[in-house]
């Protein structure tokens, strides 16, 4: 037996389904997850001193790899001043000062503690600030576990095949209607059927909650169209995309403005950590300037803010980054694609910036239908010959890959060569 395994058995008493997010149980792969000791670099090492190249960087966060020395040191040198105050530092204010002059539209910042909490207060300023109550998303997006935002999510709840779930009212879900992603009619139609009743839509404006899925040519911008003539709040989940895909995010990749933008993971150097932020005339209906209720104790945490000011400035000062992500990615793509064909697997395999799906399909993946209509019994085996030979994928066909500075062309030598293999073995 293996040290995950028996670490596995003993949290399972103690732990619901013995992991604390619902994703990592494998549950969708099948196999027993693999407890991680410590990471460096492009590298995770397991509790039984195992290593895997890393294509999931904690799901996003780590774009220069794991234990990236100028953040673990101001980490270090800030926990020696405390770990929380529950009181305002200066360091918030850098924070916000630094997000407001990388992201476009953004003026105003409010500093969370996770990706959810940001999604669900940005929501909650829009209505407020609207005065409705209905808002759209899209199916297969992920915006956190909010009641409002599991109707018809991806990710976690599509890899547990959940459609209705339990604890969340009927009252809840009226509110929340749904479309298919890249489906602009869709969306006009329910504008049209609930007049002056949506207060917001959000969308991952590059999803990765359902493999990596990428808006067609004026998607985004049809709904911007939307939003303005119906005086809707247009909110982008960037909790993935947020200074990963640019330093300005997806607003900028895109060239597509929203009124709200939510962060996350990135903006907290891989510690727990959200924000939302936007239009100066929406953020000044939050409380204690406005009427509109968000709090926490935790918000703008010591530790959190130099991790996550010391990673975006390091963005920030080094455009190259960006560069290097989207070539080391590029050369992935080119390296399974050209393994897959040679196999004659048919494949889909979709690429923005540094975000990266295969799916094991006939036709383009361009919303949660069709990436549900997938092979992924394919890709879980393919899952597990990766992890065999050391390679650590998303343990899901519905979760992107995240590509960081670290990975070396060796390395995605390696992985494309270990899925040769396997796809090999498929002739």
């Amino acid at each position: 037996m293996t040290k995950s395994e028996e670490l596995f058995d003993r949290a399972k008493k103690t732990i619901p389904g013995g992991v604390n997010s619902p994703v990592r149980a494998f549950k969708s792969v099948g196999g027993t997850p693999i407890f991680m000791e410590r990471a460096k670099g492009a590298y995770m090492y397991d509790a039984d001193g195992k290593r895997y190249i890393d294509y999931i960087n904690s799901w996003g966060p780590m774009i220069l790899g794991h234990a990236y020395e100028p953040v673990v040191n101001a980490i270090r040198e800030k926990a020696l001043q405390s770990t929380s105050f529950g009181a305002p530092t200066e360091l918030e204010i850098e924070m916000a000062e630094l997000i407001v002059s990388m992201a476009p539209n953004v003026d105003m910042v409010r500093m969370v503690s996770s990706g959810t909490e940001a999604c669900m207060s940005a929501l909650r300023l829009a209505r407020g600030y609207t005065g409705r109550n209905k808002f759209i998303k899209f199916e297969g997006c992920y915006h956190g576990h909010a009641d409002a935002f599991l109707v018809k999510a991806g990710s976690g709840v599509a890899t547990f095949n959940i459609q209705t779930v339990p604890g969340v009212t009927a009252g809840v879900s009226m509110d929340t209607l749904t479309a298919p992603y890249n489906d602009l009619a869709a969306v006009q139609q329910l504008v049209d059927e609930h007049k002056g009743e949506i207060a917001a839509i959000i969308i991952e404006p590059v999803a990765g909650n359902m493999g990596c899925i990428i808006p067609e040519p004026g998607f985004l911008e049809g709904l911007r169209a939307i939003c303005d003539k119906e005086a809707i709040v247009f909110i982008f989940d960037e909790v993935m995309t947020g200074f990963r895909l640019a330093a300005g995010g997806a607003q900028e990749r895109l060239m597509v403005n929203a009124d709200l933008v939510t962060y996350g993971k990135v903006i907290g150097g891989g510690m727990p950590v959200g924000a939302f932020g936007g239009r100066a005339e929406i953020m000044k209906h939050i409380a204690p300037l406005g009427n509109v209720y968000q709090a926490g104790t935790l918000s703008g945490n010591p530790i959190a803010m130099v991790a996550g000011l010391t990673m975006l400035k390091t963005l920030k000062d080094n455009p190259a980054i960006y560069k290097e992500l989207d070539d080391k990615t590029e050369y992935l793509h080119k390296g399974l694609s050209g393994a897959l064909t040679d196999c004659g697997v048919a494949h889909v395999i979709n690429r923005f910036g540094s975000m990266i799906s295969v799916h094991f399909s006939e036709q383009p993946v361009n919303n949660f239908a069709a990436a549900a209509s997938a092979n992924n019994l394919l890709f879980n085996n393919l899952f597990h010959a990766m992890l065999e030979n050391g390679v650590y994928l998303p343990p899901s066909a519905f979760e992107t890959w995240f590509i960081s500075t670290a990975l070396s062309t060796k390395d995605i030598d390696y992985s494309v060569e270990i899925a040769g293999e396997f796809l090999a073995t498929l002739r």
